[in-house]
Parts: structure tokens; C-alpha cells; sequence
């Protein structure tokens, strides 16, 4: 009676969603048309591309290369992992997982879809002859339903609670285990949530998961909360803290290719926001009263942006540069306190490399911050502002430690800034804290792994069921 009563319920939660989904998709569609960052993948993700959502060799070439149909004609049968990874910052979080699953899983072939053009290129920059990309389907039924049909994945991992109804629901129907990884819940997302009705439809979703690898107990204890099965998730951390330096490193961001001369002195503002860009140039421009040497390299975290921040900073009687505009040989084009505006992609984690002290943005204004490992492991001080929530563990944990500092309003900053500008010993001491924050949290891609290995392999006793019915055998959470 209660299966069937819960089978009923699950039946209207579908028919509901779907109503209100085709209401309210002309307004999605313009809503992404908008924004330039995901327009170039909006046909392949409406199904309606020559080559079906752009899978390069699987589904007939549409932005492919010959190499990887060859690939794909070679190894027709091919198991395919599917990971998703919405932008930039998740894909970055994701590579080293997918290199790993690579080596461990040559049988398989890896999918990586995204939602933005700065995740595809990301992609393709950093997974190169690892994984292939694709721009992920919108959650439209029939769209969904053709995009598995076509890929036929043997595992669906997605990061950071990027839920979706009709894909969770198909893929369920269809035997395809789906796992959360790296998965958190912000406070206000999961307050939104907890309205009984949110509640009931959010538990429809969750219980097609056959795995939730959960990045804190906080995580793990709400999306319990939210009707996710007990014994199906595991708090296994944050697999951005195994992040290697290696992945970040690159030779063309050094100080001459930033246009860096003698001692000056570098202030990375990374992944910044409207309304927090202007509170930090107005930092800037009272820190060169007292630090003339410093430099400061400001990198909105959506680099369309960057024509409307020069304008600003410009406004604002500063002297500005975008990073593009410097020659590669280093030579200056401009001198004294200035502002670069970083308008080139991928290159802010190595950057900050070069940083005396970083800021990390998102967290001035009510966004929830982005990154903040990025700078910690290079041995940076890192500040960033009262607004953490997405990264509320990570921002704890260097303040504890001594490697991180929040600052509250322009003058907080300025102050700290300057302070650290002008001690050698303490910015050093804070760096080397900020380091060992990444050191000892390290070790999360390890358990995740293992975690995703038990859903690839067949267990003893479960020859002949469906991967998606399996439930592991996990604590939920300690």
C-alpha cells in the first residue's frame, strides 16, 4: 500500500514539473539566450544541433576530430561514464577525478558535459585526450530521453547538487546508476528546501540516487533531511583540496608575461563580482597612497564583464590594462600603481602564483563565495568576505589555521592589505598556514573513488542486477 502510495505521488510530482516546465520554457530559453556564456550550446542542449549535443565522434562528428571518431569506430561497445560539471569552477574540481577514473577505467570512455562555453573550453583544455565534451541536455523529456538514448551511459556522476528531475527520473527508469559527488547544500538553498511540499518533490529526486559522496557532515546531514537515503551517502570531503599544484601550473603567467617589473607587489582580486569590484578598487586606490609599488590584478569571474570593469576603473581616475593587451615579451605598456583587468580564460589559478596577497571574491557581495584553495595552495594569504556560504568549511578552516582572514567592509580590507603588504614574516607565516589547510584535508578524491569503483565492479551476490538498484553498504557519514 505505502510502495503504491509512494509511486502515486512520485506520478504527480512528474506530471506537475513537466506542466510547469513547458509554461515557463520560453522564458528559460531567453534567459540563456541572454546570457553569452551559455548561448553557443543552447541548440546541442534543445536537441535541435547537427550531431546531437555535440558529442564529437559518439553521435556523428559535430565539432569533432577525426581521432576521436576512429576512437569510437574502433570500440563500438564502449561503456560510457558521464560526468557533468556545470562551468569552470566544477570542472576544475572534477579534472583530477576524471584522470584518475581514466587510469583506473581504460574500458570506459569518459563524457563531460557542461552548461557554459567557459566549461567547455575548460574541457578541452585540461581533459584533452582524456574525456570528451558535450553541452548538457536541457531537462526537457523528450530531450533527455534522446540524449541517453544516444549516449548510453553505464553511470551518470554529477558535482555539487546539480539536480535535475527528468534526467534523475529517466535515467533511473533506464537501470543507469547516478551519483552525487563533491555535494553540498548552502544554507539558503537548503532553508528554500524546507518547505513541505519542496521537500516531497526534492525526495522524488534523491531517491533515484544510488550514491551521494557529501563534502562536510553539515552536507551530509541535510540532504539526509531532504529525503536522501541514509545508507546511500557518505561524507567523504572536499575534492578541490586534492587538487595538484601541477593542473594549475603554467609558464606563461609569470611576472614579466603580467607585466610585473622589480618589487612591485601583487594584489589578485580573483572571480569578482558587480557591486564588490568597485568596494575593491576604491581599496586600491587608498592602498597606493601608502604602497606605491603595488599592483593590483582585478579578474571578473565572468570575463564578458571585462569591457564594463575597465570603463569603471577608468572612471574611477586609475590607470587600467587589460592582460591581453601585454605583449608576451613582458615589455610594459604601462607603469606605476594600474589595475589589469584579467580577460583571457584559465589562467587566474596560476596567477595567483604570483600574488603577494589574494582575494577571493563572490564574498563581498551575497554571491557565496568561489575558490578559495586556489591561492591557499600556493601559500597565500588569502581574504575574502563575509558571504562563504558556499564554501563556508574551507573559509573556517583558514581562519582557524591562520592562513585566511575575512574582511567585512572597504576599509577592513584596505587595512589588511597594507598590513601584509608591509611584513614580509607575517604574510609568509600566514601563507605557509594557508598551505597545510590544502595538506591536511587532502585525501577525499581517494574515498571517492573508491566509492565510484564499487558501483563500476560487481559485487559478490549482485551478479545480475541493475547497478542503479544497488545501495552500498555506506555509513551515513562519519
Amino acid at each position: 500500500m505505502f510502495h503504491a502510495l509512494r509511486l502515486m505521488r512520485n506520478a504527480m510530482w512528474r506530471l506537475f514539473y513537466n506542466i510547469l516546465l513547458l509554461v515557463v520554457s520560453p522564458i528559460i530559453v531567453a534567459v540563456l539566450l541572454a546570457k553569452r556564456r551559455c548561448r553557443r550550446g543552447l541548440p546541442q542542449r534543445l536537441g535541435l544541433a547537427e550531431g546531437s549535443f555535440g558529442l564529437s565522434g559518439l553521435f556523428g562528428g559535430f565539432e569533432g576530430n577525426k581521432q576521436n571518431e576512429q576512437n569510437e569506430l574502433n570500440q563500438p561497445n564502449q561503456p560510457v561514464i558521464w560526468v557533468h560539471a556545470v562551468s569552470l569552477g566544477e570542472v576544475v574540481a572534477v579534472t583530477p577525478l576524471v584522470i584518475e577514473l581514466h587510469r583506473r577505467h581504460p574500458e570506459c570512455r569518459l563524457v563531460v558535459s557542461t552548461v557554459t562555453e567557459t566549461g567547455r573550453e575548460a574541457v578541452e583544455q585540461r581533459l584533452a585526450g582524456v574525456a570528451d565534451h558535450c553541452y548538457a541536455p536541457l531537462d526537457f523529456p523528450c530531450v533527455v530521453s534522446r540524449f541517453i538514448e544516444r549516449l548510453q551511459p553505464c553511470l551518470y556522476l554529477f558535482v555539487e547538487t546539480e539536480l535535475w528531475p527528468n534526467l534523475l527520473w529517466h535515467l533511473r527508469r533506464r537501470g543507469v546508476p547516478a551519483a552525487l559527488v563533491n555535494g553540498r547544500l548552502s544554507t539558503r538553498s537548503f532553508a528554500r528546501q524546507q518547505w513541505v511540499p519542496v521537500r516531497s518533490f526534492y525526495r522524488t529526486m534523491l531517491q533515484t540516487l544510488s550514491l551521494c559522496l557529501m563534502q562536510s557532515d553539515r552536507d551530509v546531514d541535510r540532504i539526509i533531511a531532504l529525503g536522501a537515503e541514509a545508507s546511500r551517502v557518505r561524507r567523504t570531503g572536499n575534492i578541490k583540496f586534492d587538487q595538484p599544484i601541477s593542473e594549475v601550473a603554467d609558464g606563461g603567467t609569470t611576472r614579466a608575461h603580467l607585466g610585473l617589473q622589480g618589487t612591485e607587489q601583487l594584489f589578485v582580486a580573483g572571480s569578482t563580482h558587480p557591486g564588490e569590484e568597485e568596494t575593491l578598487v576604491e581599496c586600491y586606490r587608498a592602498l597606493v597612497t601608502k604602497c606605491p609599488s603595488a599592483v593590483m590584478l582585478l579578474a571578473p569571474r565572468h570575463i564578458e564583464r571585462a569591457e564594463s570593469v575597465e570603463a569603471m576603473i577608468q572612471a574611477r581616475g586609475l590607470v587600467v590594462q587589460r592582460r591581453s593587451t601585454i605583449r608576451q615579451a613582458g615589455v610594459l605598456r604601462s607603469t606605476g600603481p594600474r589595475v589589469v583587468v584579467l580577460d583571457s580564460r584559465g589562467e587566474l589559478a596560476a596567477i595567483y602564483r604570483e600574488a603577494v596577497v589574494a582575494f577571493v571574491g563572490g564574498t563581498l557581495v551575497p554571491i557565496g563565495g568561489h575558490n578559495l584553495l586556489e591561492p591557499a595552495q600556493w601559500a597565500k594569504p588569502v581574504l575574502f568576505g563575509p558571504y562563504t556560504d558556499h564554501c563556508a568549511e574551507i573559509a573556517d578552516l583558514l581562519i582557524q589555521a591562520g592562513g585566511g582572514r575575512r574582511v567585512l567592509q572597504a576599509e577592513d580590507l584596505t587595512q589588511q592589505v597594507m598590513a601584509l603588504l608591509s611584513d614580509d614574516e607575517a604574510r609568509e607565516r600566514m601563507g605557509r598556514s594557508a598551505r597545510q589547510v590544502v595538506e591536511q584535508n587532502q585525501g577525499a578524491l581517494q574515498q571517492t573513488l573508491e566509492a565510484i569503483d564499487r558501483l563500476l565492479t560487481p559485487q559478490q551476490g549482485t551478479s545480475g542486477s541493475s547497478l542503479a538498484d544497488r545501495s552500498l553498504p555506506l555509513m551515513a557519514g562519519r
